[in-house]
């Protein structure tokens, strides 16, 4: 059995009045700066998008209101309500409260004592590792929130010092959202 060159002649060639073979547009790689196109759905375990007209599905029922405003801890807040774990609670007269749990200490590292002790032996200027310093946060913000009866407990970490003047910016920004 023998393949017929659509196009006459023998295999890969054509004769006179009969066109080239038809290749494919070959279209130039992006140049510098455009991104290229990432892998096909799935690899690296990527799920498929939903069919035209079909929503997503979500995990949890979506919240009430829109975005949220607000999140503090396990407290957010969204439109005209405050969602907690233990339910929602209506934002209007909310009361906040935070309480600073945390402590600083300062303190000479060990490093800087004992660079201190090998370096007085050789000169005096050893002695200035004693200046350096340092500080450790530890301990918790406890935020909470009491409105129509219920009340709700958060405790977040301290990460440093200034820690607790940010979390009041945000109660602060809460409680003008209660009084509205």
């Amino acid at each position: 059995m023998t393949e017929q060159n659509p196009y006459g002649g023998g295999a890969g060639q054509w004769g006179p009045g009969t066109p080239p073979p038809a290749q494919p547009p070959t279209t130039p790689p992006p140049g510098y700066g455009y991104p290229h196109p990432g892998p096909a759905y799935g690899y690296p375990q990527q799920p498929a998008p939903p069919p035209h007209g079909f929503p997503q599905q979500s995990a949890g029922p979506a919240p009430v209101g829109g975005a949220p405003l607000l999140s503090i801890g396990d407290i957010t807040v969204v439109g005209d309500q405050i969602i907690t774990p233990a339910g929602n609670l209506p934002l209007r007269g909310a009361v906040w409260n935070a309480t600073d749990l945390s402590h600083t200490e300062e303190k000479i590292p060990t490093h800087a004592i004992v660079l201190a002790i090998v370096f007085f032996v050789f000169c005096l200027l050893g002695l200035l590792f004693l200046l350096m310093k340092e500080k450790k946060t530890t301990g918790y913000i406890q935020v909470t929130v009491t409105s129509a009866g219920r009340h709700h407990s958060t405790m977040i970490p301290a990460f440093g010092p200034q820690y607790f003047a940010q979390v009041m910016g945000q109660i602060n920004y809460a409680r003008s959202l209660s009084s509205m």
